[in-house]
């Protein structure tokens, strides 16, 4: 009896924990999206606000080279900065709320739909890039 008494709690934990576990993922900044050779500044800027605001993100602060951005989807927030150069622009990981951000022996984790937003706005950077390049 006494067993079970102590047994009884250690499942719960696992019960409630196994599906928080389940709902997040490694963190891995997006790999960076090339910048065709030929665009001017102004035009990478212009590509990389636009798959930005295409996918609702606002952007909050914004400088040369440099962009943060913030994603409000229901009760989630996530902010990204996008940094580029004439060759690349990168997608790092600012913060968040409410998607279950936390670091576990050195690696990041956050809920999957974050990795699913910031892929989708480094495939319309991408998709811009070459629309302009071609114009």
């Amino acid at each position: 009896m006494r067993f079970a008494t102590l047994l009884l709690p250690v499942l719960a934990l696992f019960m409630f924990a196994g599906p928080v576990e389940a709902r997040k993922a490694p963190l891995a900044d997006p790999a960076p999206v090339a910048v065709p050779a030929g665009l001017t500044a102004d035009q990478v800027t212009k590509d990389i606000k636009r798959a930005l605001i295409g996918r609702g993100w606002v952007v909050s602060e914004e400088q040369p080279g440099n962009i943060l951005a913030t994603l409000n989807l229901r009760e989630h927030v996530a902010k990204v900065r996008v940094t580029w150069d004439a060759r690349e622009i990168r997608i790092t990981y600012v913060d968040s709320t409410n998607l279950e951000y936390s670091e576990r022996k050195g690696t990041r984790y956050i809920h999957p739909n974050y990795l699913g937003w910031v892929k989708n706005i480094a495939t319309d950077m991408g998709t811009n890039l070459q629309l302009s390049a071609t114009e």
